[in-house]
């Protein structure tokens, strides 16, 4: 991976850039994030190292279970998802996979499933060589604040 990296959302108006390794490259298999990208999990990376270069993005927030505030950053003008941000504070953005310029490095080293799915957290299981970070003993468990805020 070459950096920095860069992206951006679908109408090329909000622009940004990532100047550190990222700390995780994580798929997420829950229902909201399915419901979001219209497919099956969607794909993120949690950075330290983040830049906006364009216009500003439109914050949306919700609720998440635990109570916690979820805010998705979004383009006003396509609505194009591009990062969410957790706990304020803990430095870190998780950046939608799909909206780097470069995808092509992209190798998940860990997935959420939700385990209300168990059908499906099963059959993810088999085919990845992905760990799962609700007990499978990845190596690189994530801090709490990565597993509890995952989206």
């Amino acid at each position: 991976m070459k950096l920095p990296q860069t992206g951006g959302c679908l109408c090329r108006k909000i622009r940004y850039e990532i100047s550190e390794a990222p700390r995780l490259v994580y798929t997420c298999h829950c229902t909201e994030c399915q419901r979001l990208t219209s497919s099956a999990f969607s794909i993120a990376l949690a950075v330290a190292g983040f830049r906006l270069t364009g216009d500003e993005p439109q914050p949306l927030e919700s609720i998440a279970d635990s109570g916690r505030v979820k805010i998705r950053w979004v383009c006003p003008v396509c609505g194009c998802w591009l990062f969410s941000t957790g706990k304020p504070g803990d430095g870190l953005h998780r950046v939608r996979a799909g909206t780097l310029d470069d995808t092509s490095w992209l190798r998940p080293t860990m997935a959420f499933l939700d385990p209300q799915q168990t059908a499906l957290d099963n059959a993810a299981r088999r085919r990845s060589g992905v760990r799962d970070a609700a007990g499978l003993g990845f190596s690189h468990t994530p801090s709490s604040t990565l597993a509890d805020r995952r989206c």
